[in-house]
Parts: structure tokens; sequence; C-alpha cells
């Protein structure tokens, strides 16, 4: 299947999501790296075996293996970042803010790519998992980095895009079982 098998795939009531699907792949300025990288981190994160299964492919096809396998860090690190991060910005004694976290995360400082583009793939990733201690530390980075807004905007909304259509397209196979 391929990007257009998914759209396809998208239930009636969501066509605003198959829509949306769309357009924020088929007609978005990122470049080709950009773009395809933050799909394939936000697909990994989306959970949703079929929106990984379709997308992958494609991401494959549109990037070099460096940036497949970054994108692919991108999403394993901020699975585990996103949570670290956000619990302990959470509970309420700030005191463990002060403690070691003690975890690797040396893709982070050599990703294998453009550092901007890995930034981009792990706020992207961070806006599905919900944790705003990461998506403000890696805005605050792409835009000291020249970043502009609409870049970053683009990064989040292809991410709620394709969180959207995992959710729905997990759905359906429940329900429709």
């Amino acid at each position: 299947m391929s990007l257009d098998a998914l759209k396809s795939a998208i239930p009636d009531y969501a066509k605003d999501l198959r829509l949306n699907l769309g357009s924020v792949i088929g007609n978005s300025e990122l470049p080709t790296q950009q773009l395809w990288g933050t799909v394939l981190a936000t697909a990994i994160a989306s959970r949703s075996a079929v929106v990984l299964r379709e997308l992958a492919p494609e991401a494959r096809a549109n990037l070099s293996p460096e940036a497949y396998t970054a994108a692919k860090s991108a999403a394993a690190v901020m699975a585990m970042n996103n949570v670290f991060y956000r619990t302990r910005h959470l509970l309420s004694d700030h005191e463990y803010g002060n403690l070691r976290a003690g975890l690797r995360m040396n893709v982070l400082g050599n990703p294998g790519v453009d550092k901007v583009d890995f930034e981009l793939w792990s706020f992207a990733v961070s806006a599905i998992n919900g944790c705003g201690l990461c998506l403000d530390s890696h805005e605050q980075v792409l835009r000291k980095a020249g970043v502009d807004r609409e870049t970053v905007q683009e990064a989040f909304k292809i991410a709620s895009v394709i969180e959207a259509v995992g959710v729905t397209l997990e759905a359906e196979s429940i329900l429709c079982d």
C-alpha cells in the first residue's frame, strides 16, 4: 500500500483527515529529507501498525539510509525522553529536576544527519507524546538555528494528522471486525 492507499482506507466520516494527510505530505514546503523524516518518525510515534506499514516504504524511498536510520533514532530516543522529562516536569517535587538523568542519549549529539533535521523530527515526536518540556527545548534549538515558525508548525501539523489517522484506522480495525 502507499500514501494513496492509506488515504483510501480512511473512512468517510473522517474525510477531513484524508484531505489533510494528502495536504501535509503532498503539499508540504519542507525539503524532502525533513518531510519524510518527520513522516517516518511520527508514524513510529503514532504506534499505529497500519500507518507505519504504509508510510515506511515511501519514507525509505525518499530518504538516504542515514536519514532513514536517524528518523527511527529520533522516534526511539524521544519515546524514552518524552516519558522521562514529562514525568519529571509533572511531579510536584521539583527536586527530581536536580538529579542526574543517567540515561544514554548519545544519538542527540551525533544523529548522522543535519542537526536541524533531527531536532525537527524530535520535536514532532514530542508533539505526539505530549511532552511540553521537550517541545519547548527542541523548538528553542530550532529557532536559534534560524528555523522559522512556519517550518516548526509544519512539523506539528504532520504529527497531528498522522496521529489522528493512526487513531482512526486503529479504531476502525476494532469496530469493523
